[in-house]
């Protein structure tokens, strides 16, 4: 009865930030990949299907406490995941270590942070500051949507602080 229900299209959420570089390079993956064939390499492979959100600013404190539920090692600090090494981000001593202290420190400093940081909500994975973890994501939906992987398997990335 439940089976002729179309699948959740995914939801991918992008926190991007225009004068970043990685942040440029993956918008224009995931713009490509649901406006081209999918993957690029074969031209008669439909587009991936997800729903897209560029959200121009960080995320918020539920947001990064979501994301970091996604991140593979449970022992990561937030100041690991989401604060640049640059040095306008402050020494390792004076950087928050907490969710809260990220996101007043992002309000200041929207540099300090490791753009893009894109989030796949369904399979509740996550790229932080690079474009390999973006093409993870984005295989992830591919091999949903040729069949290769079923509903309840997950495809932890590979890469996602390269």
């Amino acid at each position: 009865m439940f089976s002729a229900w179309r699948k959740a299209v995914p939801a991918v959420s992008i926190f991007h930030h225009a004068s970043s570089p990685p942040s440029n390079k993956a918008l224009n993956i995931l713009r490509s990949a649901i406006s081209a064939p999918y993957p690029p390499t074969k031209t008669d492979a439909p587009p991936l299907e997800y729903n897209l959100e560029v959200i121009e600013s960080p995320p918020t404190i539920d947001q990064l406490k979501t994301i970091m539920s996604y991140l593979p090692s449970k022992a990561t600090s937030p100041s690991m995941a989401f604060l640049s090494a640059h040095p306008s981000s402050g020494s390792a001593s004076d950087r928050p270590q907490t969710i809260e202290g990220i996101i007043e420190l992002a309000g200041k400093n929207p540099q300090a942070l490791r753009w893009p940081i894109v989030v796949n909500w369904n399979d509740g994975q996550v790229a932080i500051g690079t474009v390999d973890g973006v093409r993870d994501i984005l295989e992830t939906i591919r091999k949903r949507r040729d069949g290769e992987l079923k509903e309840e398997e997950v495809e932890q990335p590979k890469g996602w602080f390269t």
